[in-house]
């Protein structure tokens, strides 16, 4: 019996074939940028493409390989483990003895490797025997080993525009890449780009889903009543008056920090309606936490953490309502950004600012030569003084004034705080 044809999705059909044809991520791509010089420069690097799904990190990575002329070996770290990694080696020293024909290791998901696993990278990126890529939809200075991520450039690609996906819904139709479908309204491609949300590869399935269903009706036209008909519930989700992911995140955040519980529920609920990934939801509730309530209510912080735990013990859709709960609290907590400000500041002024030395009471002395130096001479143990306080001691480089950072806001816990720094300043006053 005949093997039948292999007919690859519609994403990977229409996959650029060379630099000339990808759409979007022009800010790294466009003339004179930075992965457009790296692929002129004919020198492979090592490298992590961060950026969300579906915006072209494996396409990149593919075209680095073609444009170097390099061998390509593709590991899934969601599938993957050690064992593909000792494969990919042997390949590479294979082909490096074989001409010396360069190889590129391409690891999808990068980050749900463990550390052991990435680390097994290292000594061959360093060797030179492969150049290493990886692909990345979480931060990489959190998801990927220093030790690997120092030995990588790491390029940010962004979700595609709403002229990209329509670039790339015109390619569909010129190219007759889904011969069912001959035409699609204005209002019906509107509405496609709106449910693609920044990621092509969404679109193209959704169109390849569109396809088969318009062979079956015997239809050549998408119309927008059409296209409702069909994708229904799916589209609904994501059919809120033109508002995007990060606009309804942006009133999810505004609510909570206006103390309104039932709007903040409200948005929540609607991002969760339309897909948002619930991991998601409960890193930008720590955030809510930290930014917008702080030391007002430092339970709030804890709270947000628990949230995202019971999350990841219990899943969709029981650990749900962990997360709003967690919604709950953060709006009706006291709110203060007096932290937030304060660190935002302190980094403002340390950048342009001298390097002060440390004086020499504030510094350790664990050797004989460092005390002969005066390190730690004359500091004063707070423990041992009256209140636990030494009063009237500096604790700033010589001759730097206090910049009062940190000024607690008139609510929650910050009242108190204020009142003990007041305490403490009126003390360091009647010292000196």
């Amino acid at each position: 019996m005949a093997k039948p044809a292999s007919h690859p999705p519609l994403a990977e059909r229409l996959r650029p074939k060379n630099l000339g044809e990808v759409i979007g991520q022009q800010h790294l791509l466009g003339e004179g940028l930075p992965l457009r010089i790296a692929f002129e420069s004919g020198e492979p690097h090592s490298c992590i493409l961060w950026g969300p799904p579906g915006v072209g990190k494996t396409t990149i990575a593919r075209l680095m390989a073609s444009s170097f002329d390099a061998h390509f070996i593709t590991i899934s770290a969601v599938l993957g483990g050690v064992k593909d990694i000792r494969e990919a080696v042997e390949q590479a020293t294979i082909w490096q003895g074989q001409g010396g024909r360069r190889t590129i290791v391409f690891v999808d998901e990068v980050h749900r490797f463990n550390k052991s696993q990435q680390d097994a990278f290292l000594p061959h990126v360093e060797s030179g025997l492969f150049t290493f890529i990886g692909a990345t939809t979480e931060n990489p200075s959190f998801e990927v080993n220093s030790a690997l991520l120092s030995r990588a450039v790491v390029y940010v690609l962004q979700p595609l525009t709403e002229d990209d996906l329509k670039q790339i819904i015109a390619r569909v139709l010129s190219e007759r890449a889904l011969p069912a479908i001959e035409t699609i309204a204005v209002e019906a491609v509107d509405r496609l780009v709106a449910y693609a949300d920044g990621d092509a590869r969404r679109l193209l399935n959704t169109l390849e889903s569109l396809s088969v269903a318009a062979r079956a009706e015997k239809i050549t036209g998408v119309t927008d009543a059409w296209l409702l008909k069909v994708l229904g519930e799916r589209l609904r989700r994501y059919d809120k008056g033109g508002e995007k992911f990060y606009d309804t995140i942006s009133a999810l955040h505004k609510s909570v920090r206006g103390s309104d519980p039932n709007a903040a529920l409200y948005w929540f609920m609607r991002m969760l309606d339309g897909g948002a990934e619930p991991r998601y939801m409960a890193r930008r509730l720590i955030r809510m936490a930290s930014e917008d309530i702080g030391l007002a209510d430092p339970r709030a912080l804890r709270l947000a953490l628990d949230a995202a735990e019971v999350y990841e013990r219990l899943g969709s859709p029981e650990g749900e309502l962990a997360l709003a709960q967690c919604v709950v609290y953060l709006a009706v907590a006291p709110k203060s950004n007096a932290v937030y400000q304060a660190f935002n500041e302190a980094k403002a002024f340390i950048k342009k600012d001298g390097t002060r030395p440390v004086p020499l009471h504030l510094r350790n002395a664990p050797t004989k030569l460092m005390k002969e130096l005066d390190y730690g001479k004359n500091y004063r143990y707070a423990h041992d003084e009256d209140g636990g306080f030494a009063a009237g001691e500096n604790y700033f480089p010589e001759g730097m004034v206090d910049p009062g950072f940190y000024r607690p806001v008139n609510r929650g816990l910050e009242i108190k705080i204020a009142d003990k720094l007041n305490e403490l300043k009126a003390k360091n006053h009647q010292k000196n």
